[in-house]
């Protein structure tokens, strides 16, 4: 806006565009605290399905095709996000953080009277706002020939066409379950990291707390995964450990913050049915960079890439 146009004023426009914006902030706002669709969102979301709208999915061209060959008919592309602050854990806060943008997205599909969500993908913006984090997740709701629409819509981390693979075999991606576990470890004797400065040996105090900390992370995973079928067709899990030093009177203590999490992908098999021989158990959900060999800030790891593919 140049000096002429500010002494003018704003225009109508402008001043009616502005209290529409100010109106969606409120009612997204708004949404947020109440847990409901905000209502741009739903009207765009029913308008699409009765067919007011163009569509939109996140499938290639290639799966779209296949998708409408085996039954499934995309919907809409939706999206859920939760931005959540660590009051005290960010492990926790990090499982908290993804469940809640999860049952956001269960939420669009429920509007769209969807049986799925495919291709969902586990995004978050680099962006460094003090003890906070952004979990947005993207998908493609779909339809099921035959079926009516699901109160508890499948959410699955696959493509349609590794759905449609698994579907052949009896197998039935259900959900996306986390597990996370963190734990202190305090070296009185200051031996946890330096066990020995002449010759190589295990610090056994710090491979017991991995231990500890993933064997309990995995059991969290196994709590959450088992109301959601009878195995995981695959994982993200990443891990990290900080060495604070503390004063206890007149000595100094280190202690070790340990925490792991991990994020899976549930299915459901038919009693019997054997998983085919090309599902495996992976540690990154994306194509190409892995948040386990980077050098950047921990919580950056699902950083948004257009590269990211299947599982």
């Amino acid at each position: 806006m140049g000096l002429f146009d500010f002494i003018k004023g704003k225009t109508a426009d402008q001043k009616q565009a502005e209290a529409q914006s100010a109106r969606r902030q409120a009612d997204i706002l708004n949404s947020v605290q109440t847990g409901r669709i905000p209502r741009d969102t739903l009207a765009r979301l029913t308008e699409t399905v009765e067919g007011r709208k163009p569509w939109m999915a996140t499938l290639t061209p290639a799966e779209l095709r296949l998708a409408r060959s085996h039954g499934l008919k995309p919907i809409a592309a939706i999206s859920a996000t939760c931005w959540l602050h660590y009051g005290w854990s960010w492990t926790l806060g990090h499982a908290q953080g993804w469940e809640t943008a999860l049952k956001r997205l269960a939420d669009e599909a429920r509007a769209c009277g969807a049986n799925a969500v495919l291709d969902v993908k586990m995004r978050t913006i680099p962006l460094d706002v003090d003890s906070s984090m952004d979990f947005s997740l993207t998908g493609t709701a779909v339809k099921l020939e035959g079926l009516p629409p699901s109160n508890d819509p499948i959410i699955a981390t696959v493509p349609a066409l590794e759905f449609v693979k698994l579907l052949e075999a009896d197998v039935v991606p259900t959900g996306i379950a986390i597990g996370a576990h963190y734990e202190w470890l305090r070296d009185w004797r200051g031996y946890a990291a330096n066990p020995s400065l002449w010759f190589n040996v295990e610090a056994s105090q710090l491979s017991g707390l991995w231990e500890i900390v993933r064997r309990k992370a995995h059991a969290n995973l196994r709590e959450t995964a088992r109301p959601r079928g009878n195995g995981v067709l695959a994982h993200v899990n990443f891990s990290q450990i900080f060495e604070v030093e503390r004063d206890y009177g007149q000595q100094k203590i280190k202690e070790y913050l340990a925490r792991h999490i991990v994020v899976a992908t549930t299915v459901d098999a038919r009693r019997g049915t054997k998983l085919p021989h090309d599902v495996v158990m992976m540690v990154d959900m994306r194509d190409g960079f892995s948040p386990l060999t980077g050098t950047a800030a921990h919580h950056q790891s699902y950083a948004t890439n257009q590269t990211d593919g299947a599982i």
